[in-house]
């Protein structure tokens, strides 16, 4: 079970308010994501999968 102590949000949120926000939370097997401003709705992603797209997410912006 997700509890609002399990998300964790982007060091990048953006300017102004600091409200944009991608939240993220290490279910173990899975990687759940959110937006900060729509807390009730999620998407999870397999934590290999997850990972593997962070790392090439990374490589491109550094481009």
């Amino acid at each position: 079970m997700i509890t609002p102590t399990s998300w964790k949000k982007s060091s990048f949120s953006g300017g102004g308010e600091g409200n944009d926000c991608v939240e993220v939370a290490d279910l173990g097997t899975h990687i759940a994501v959110r937006d900060s401003k729509v807390a009730g709705a999620a998407v999870t992603f397999p934590a290999d999968v997850f990972a593997r797209f962070v790392v090439t997410l990374k490589r491109a912006t550094s481009l």
